[in-house]
């Protein structure tokens, strides 16, 4: 049921209460990537203070992918069945209380374990949040404006808490921990009252237990198996017979999802050729990114001495940019459609992640680093909205929950997977004989990591355009003349009800 905040696509002008109910979505969003950005830079502070080593410290974050990868096809289906505004706002609540409780433990574990509490709660939010945006606001420029708004804020947040993680750092990196907390809270109270009731699904249907088991164990295990293999080796016996786990978990989760009346994920959804390219291109975008920054960061702080502030700055041209460009991106998408701007954004990491090996123990950062930063940002500008709108696209209202925790499940399980690999790529010599031009070689292959990484999403992607043009001629020949023009309109934005000739819209409702 679509919710009665929906705006007419003529209707240029939103009412206060719409404007703050997507504040609110927006802040959720503004903290994820405030929370990862912080906890980035803070990392090497936490391996002194905690006695951490590389592999250890690898799970500050992995703990938080683990949960949030893990039960993200949970949190978007129970999104669409409990209701958005009570998904969303329980999962706020638990994020704030594991904010607290993570600037507080003085341990390893007892942080890791709090990571994975804000993990869990993420999973509920973010799939909570953006399809009670694509609910609220309508397929076309209106829900691409509401979308490059939300992701502005995702930037905003990125860049803020690189600069706040810098600055509270040189206190404590308990700080960075601690500050999600408030903000979450604020954004609780203004959700209480902004955020709509009218998002139930109260068509009694019932609940995929058998489904919502094997889905949540098989991405629960796969996270942890790809996470665990550097350290316990990918040819272990206990990594393969993990592995083995994970497919029988998957295929039954697929044979469920085929048999039952009311399944987690309808697997029709994946009959769109947009659709896939977007679950890819998100899991290689942010695979490779996550992968990026913790070799970075490492690299500027551990071996080039830089401190917590120094590291933040050099990150944040990235954000800046994003922020910058993000008023006009609703349009661009208009214009050139999602599937271009998803190649352009993968190009622009590919040359980025390049650009980037040619880092050295004295490297100049006008030269080496802020091109790559200033090529990343122009990435995430066009990519990451793209990559949102793209997905949740001819997709009905009841479904937007299932399809955004899908998506979101791309982007974690994408982060886990590439980081392990890129951890696994620094560690596999253990630094030579610990030289600092040892260590700095050791980078190496991870950067060569994300590189491939990178590209393997671009040349998924251009298949999209390659698509799009065939359909584009076929309709055209075909359509009479009044067809001819929507059907072309539609196949040049990849946004528009003609969009992929109508043929792979109609498949994800079938």
């Amino acid at each position: 049921m679509t919710s009665p905040l929906n705006v007419p696509h003529s209707q240029e002008r939103w009412s206060p209460r719409l404007w703050g109910t997507l504040l609110v979505l927006c802040g959720a969003m503004f903290l994820d990537a405030l929370d990862v950005s912080m906890v980035g830079v803070a990392l090497p502070s936490i391996a002194d203070d905690l006695g951490l080593g590389t592999s250890s410290l690898q799970w500050i974050v992995s703990g938080y992918i683990l949960g949030y990868g893990g039960l993200l096809l949970l949190g978007g289906r129970a999104a669409d069945l409990l209701g958005r505004r009570r998904v969303f706002l329980i999962a706020l609540a638990v994020f704030a209380i594991a904010s607290l409780l993570g600037g507080l433990v003085d341990s390893g574990p007892l942080l890791i374990a709090s990571r994975f509490i804000k993990g869990l709660s993420a999973a509920f939010t973010a799939p909570a949040g953006l399809s009670i945006i694509t609910t609220t606001f309508k397929e076309g420029p209106e829900r691409n404006r509401a979308l490059s708004i939300y992701t502005t804020c995702a930037a905003t947040g990125f860049s803020m808490g690189l600069v706040l993680s810098g600055l509270l750092t040189q206190l404590s990196w308990r700080w960075t921990m601690l500050l999600p907390a408030p903000i979450a809270l604020l954004a609780l109270v203004a959700g209480l009252k902004l955020i709509p009731h009218s998002d139930r699904d109260r068509t009694n249907r019932g609940y995929d237990l058998p489904g919502a088991v094997t889905g949540t164990a098989s991405m629960l295990l796969l996270v942890f198996t790809v996470v665990q293999a550097p350290e316990v080796g990918w040819t272990s016996a206990r990594t393969l017979l993990s592995f083995l786990a994970v497919i029988v978990l998957l295929t039954s989760f697929v044979l469920i999802e085929q048999r039952t009346a009311n399944p987690l994920i309808r697997l029709g959804v994946l009959r769109s050729g947009n659709q896939i390219r977007a679950q890819l291109g998100a899991a290689a975008f942010f695979g490779s990114y996550v992968g990026f920054q913790f070799l970075v960061t490492q690299y500027m702080q551990s071996l080039l001495g830089w401190s917590a502030l120094q590291t933040a700055l050099a990150f944040l041209p990235a954000g800046v940019l994003v922020a910058l460009s993000s008023t006009k991106i609703g349009a661009v998408v208009d214009r050139f459609g999602t599937p271009h701007l998803i190649v352009a954004g993968f190009a622009f990491l590919v040359v980025g992640y390049a650009l980037f090996l040619r880092i050295s123990l004295t490297p100049s950062y006008a030269v080496v680093v802020l091109p790559s930063m200033l090529l990343l940002g122009a990435a995430c500008a066009v990519a990451f909205p793209s990559l949102n709108i793209q997905a949740t696209n001819g997709v009905d209202d009841s479904e937007q929950g299932m399809v955004s925790g899908l998506l979101n499940t791309s982007f974690q399980v994408g982060g886990a997977i590439f980081l392990a690999v890129v951890t696994a790529a620094i560690t596999a010599d253990g630094g030579g004989d610990g030289s600092p031009q040892a260590v700095l070689d050791s980078y190496r292959p991870g950067l060569v990591v994300v590189t491939v990484v990178a590209l393997a999403g671009l040349l998924i992607t251009l298949t999209g355009l390659r698509r799009n043009r065939s359909t584009q001629r076929t309709v055209l020949v075909a359509s009479s003349d009044g067809d001819r023009t929507a059907a072309a309109a539609g196949s040049a934005t990849g946004t528009g009800p003609a969009a992929e000739a109508g043929a792979e819209k109609v498949a994800v409702r079938d």
